[in-house]
This record gives structure tokens, C-alpha cells and sequence, in this order.
């Protein structure tokens, strides 16, 4: 059975508009719940969220569908994707749940799985659960005496700030060190403050007064200007910027300039290549990571490993050949010896720590390497068209295959379609800039020509 619910990171939608209602909430909860059942313990799924009005919503209805099948539920709170993989584990939970659709504005929700091993869970596991959705719910319900209980973790952001500051090399100090970190009116609004403050920061929050409806406006990695403006104005060493949910970082240096996903991996690898910390001889990443990572990569005798675009098929990959590092230019780093998913504030403190560690300045620092000219535009798809439909049209193809010709083996093209947003994502990187700006443009208008945008 192929996959219809569920999109690249969990499942995501407008909240209260199909799929994203509290009704498919429940039967998920429910089908999950019984994909999940195994063996005769009373079984355990914890519930974190971010910010938005919805998850009031969202979280009691898969409460109702996991205790309706005889799950307990623990409740965390608003708290970071990476701190529900980690609590999924260490409570022995049976599975993990967070509600939030990361990046996207507060209209928009969703929910991501992590299965007792604190992974995101396969293909294969989310059709199945998708398939106990279609057909087979009236057969996972338990009898009254059978249903689960629900109860609050207080202390969930604790054990969180705790676990994080574990994974800063013991010793290490950010004394001296000012600090601006932006949460995004987002899950870790608490705790990435505390953590930096405890490990001897002067901080500078923004972006830590939730409503419920501001979450990632105006402020966080896809709006890092706000941050970007406060390292000047307060003269600080370093700015982070974290998504709704967390597990995505931008850094800027003390000038201002960004630092995306790409540096930060080139930077982390090559801090734990001359540790000897660095697994499998490279790192692996997304195709839409820079031809200038890969490059600096070689240079430090590393390989770089490409998958297709989404956190958990860069950690399939990590978890099949033997890497403990990788992420996306996004900001998604994975370090799987410090944990099972992204997190942005475990990527900054690596950052942070190599920082400290060299006594540069993060301007030199942090620029690993020069990348190639690269260009992504975005086309939003309307009316309901199958963004892969129009890109199977003749004209769409003849136009990629005239941006190939024109790099003549000195660039690349890269076009898909979201899985999370009604978009189809076109990409060209090359050592001519102006080739690659059209190229991006040539096939954009070919795809707004042929969907009648």
C-alpha cells in the first residue's frame, strides 16, 4: 500500500481542513496505538507539541485514540521535536508523538511518530498504519476496563536541558560568549534560553512569547532577520535561530552573515574528524546541499553521501552505512550519538563548542567553504493539481532538459515537488551564476506556462 496520508515529515495540513481535523487525529491515534501494541505490558505513548492554537485541539483528540485502545499517555507540553525522541526513549515510551508542523505558519499543523527506538518511523510502518485507518479501527477498541489513563510530565523541559548540556564536551564553558537566540515563538522558547544561560552565556532571547498565532512569524530560521539585526544592534559573537519546532538551526556570525545547514556540517565534521569522533569517513546530506560542502569534504579526505530530501532518509542512510553525522542545508543536523533526530540547539552547541575550543571569531570560523552559486524558486501549485503531474508534461521536461544542456557537465539540476506544501521546488547550483539564474527562471516559467499559474 502506498502512502496518501502521510508526507515527508509526518502528516501536515491547514488545521481543522482535512486531513489535519481532530477526527483523523483520533483514528491516527488509535491505528498507531494498535500498530504499536505488542506484547502484554501496559504500553506508553508520550505527546510533546509546539505553540499553535491547533494543538489544542489535536493533542486531546489523539489522546482519545491512543487511550482508546489501551494506551497510557504522557503528556509533555510544548517542547522540542528532538526532546520528544529522546523522552520517547529513555521513559521506554512505546512510541512518541509531536504535534507541530515546524516551519509553516501557525494556520498550518501537524504530526510527526517516533517509534520506541526514538526514529521516525518507515515508509512501509506509516502505510500500514494508513491501512489499520482505512479498515480495522472497530477491531482495535479494548473494553472499558482496558482503557488508558492520561497524566502531565512536569518536568519534561528539565529532563530535556539536562540531556542537551550532556552533549557539550564537559570542561567547556560559554563564558564571555554573547549569544542571540531566537525561538521562533516556538517549543523551545524555555528551554534553548536556559541551556545557553546554564552553560554560561550572556543570552539575548527573542522570539519567546508564544500567543498561540505567532509562531514563526517574522522571526526564526526561515525569518532570520530579526536575529540577524539583534547580533548587530547588541554587538553579540553569535545569533541562533531555531524553527517552530526545533529541530532546525541558522546560526549568523558577529557581521550579520548567515550560516546555513551546509557550513554548519562542514564545520561540526571537521571539528570531529581531528577529534577522532567522525563515524563512516564522510557525512551524509540531501541533494540539495551545496557542490562546495562536497567539495571541502574531499579536501579533508571525507566522502559526502546524498539522499533524497527529508531528515529521516538522511538518518536511514547514516543508520545503514555507519555515519554519526549529517543534516540538510536547511538546518536539520543529526548526530546520532547524541540523538535520534535534528535538533537545532544540540547542532548550535557543537558549534559553539568548536568555537570555544578554537578562540576564533565565528566570521572565520564558521565559513567552511565558499559554495557555488546556487538558486531555489519556489512554484505554488493551485487548484489541486498533482504538482506531479504537471512536472511529467512535455514542455516542463524539454525545459529541464535544455537547463542540463546549457551547464554542459559544469552544473546541476534539482526539481521536485514538496512534501509538505502544494509546491514544486526548482533548483540549479553551477560555477556561472547568471547560468544558473536562468536556468531557475527558464524552468519556472515553463512550469507557471503549463499549470496555468
Amino acid at each position: 500500500m502506498t502512502r496518501t496520508l502521510f508526507g515527508t515529515d509526518g502528516v501536515r495540513g491547514t488545521a481543522n481542513t482535512p486531513p489535519m481535523t481532530a477526527d483523523m487525529a483520533l483514528r491516527l491515534g488509535m491505528a498507531a496505538g494498535a500498530q504499536f501494541k505488542r506484547g502484554d505490558h501496559r504500553h506508553t505513548v508520550v505527546i510533546g507539541k509546539d505553540t499553535r492554537l491547533s494543538g489544542y485541539m489535536l493533542e486531546p483528540a489523539l489522546t482519545a485514540g491512543f487511550t482508546a485502545v489501551g494506551m497510557d499517555v504522557v503528556l509533555l507540553g510544548p517542547l522540542p521535536t528532538p526532546a520528544v525522541a529522546m523522552l520517547t526513549r529513555s521513559m521506554r515510551a512505546d512510541l512518541g508523538v509531536m504535534i507541530s508542523a515546524s516551519h509553516n505558519p501557525f494556520e498550518d499543523n501537524g504530526i510527526k511518530i517516533f517509534g520506541p527506538d526514538g526514529f521516525k518511523l518507515s515508509d512501509q510502518t506509516e502505510a500500514d498504519i494508513e491501512a489499520l485507518m482505512t479498515n480495522g479501527l472497530d477491531e482495535t477498541r479494548v473494553p472499558a476496563a482496558d482503557l488508558g489513563r492520561a497524566r502531565r510530565l512536569d518536568d519534561a523541559p528539565g529532563r530535556y536541558i539536562e540531556a542537551v548540556k550532556a552533549t557539550f564536551p564537559r570542561g567547556l564553558r560559554l563564558d564571555g560568549l554573547r549569544i542571540v537566540v531566537d525561538c521562533a515563538h516556538g517549543a523551545a522558547y524555555r528551554v534553548a534560553p536556559t541551556v545557553l544561560w546554564e552553560l554560561g552565556a550572556e543570552v539575548i532571547p527573542i522570539g519567546v512569547d508564544p500567543d498561540g498565532f505567532n509562531i514563526n512569524r517574522e522571526v526564526g530560521s526561515q525569518h532570520a532577520d530579526a536575529m540577524r539585526r539583534t547580533v548587530l544592534e547588541r554587538r553579540a559573537d553569535l545569533g541562533i535561530a531555531l524553527d517552530g519546532d526545533a529541530d532546525r538551526v541558522v546560526l549568523a556570525n558577529e557581521t550579520g552573515a548567515l550560516v546555513d545547514g551546509d557550513q554548519v556540517l562542514g564545520v561540526v565534521a571537521r571539528a570531529w574528524r581531528d577529534q577522532g569522533r567522525l563515524a563512516g569517513g564522510g557525512v551524509v546530506a540531501t541533494v540539495m546541499s551545496n557542490l562546495g560542502l562536497e567539495h571541502f569534504l574531499h579536501g579533508l579526505g571525507l566522502t559526502l553521501e546524498r539522499t533524497p530530501v527529508g531528515d529521516r532518509y538522511v538518518v536511514e542512510r547514516m543508520r545503514a552505512d555507519g555515519f554519526n553525522l549529517g543534516g540538510e542545508q536547511s538546518g536539520h543536523i543529526v548526530m546520532s550519538d547524541l540523538g535520534t533526530t535534528g535538533d537545532g540547539l544540540g547542532a548550535a552547541l557543537q558549534v559553539l563548542a568548536a568555537l570555544v575550543q578554537s578562540g576564533r571569531p565565528a566570521s572565520e570560523l564558521l565559513h567552511a567553504f565558499d559554495p557555488l552559486p546556487q538558486r531555489l524558486r519556489n512554484v505554488r501549485v493551485q487548484g489541486g493539481q498533482d504538482p506531479a503531474n504537471i512536472l511529467a508534461l512535455a514542455e516542463v521536461q524539454d525545459a529541464i532538459a535544455a537547463g542540463e544542456a546549457r551547464f554542459n557537465g559544469d552544473g546541476r539540476v534539482l526539481i521536485r515537488k514538496s512534501g509538505t506544501e502544494p509546491l514544486i521546488r526548482v533548483m540549479a547550483e553551477g560555477t556561472d551564476e547568471s547560468a544558473v539564474s536562468g536556468v531557475v527562471d527558464d524552468i519556472v516559467e515553463a512550469i507557471k506556462a503549463a499549470a496555468g499559474v
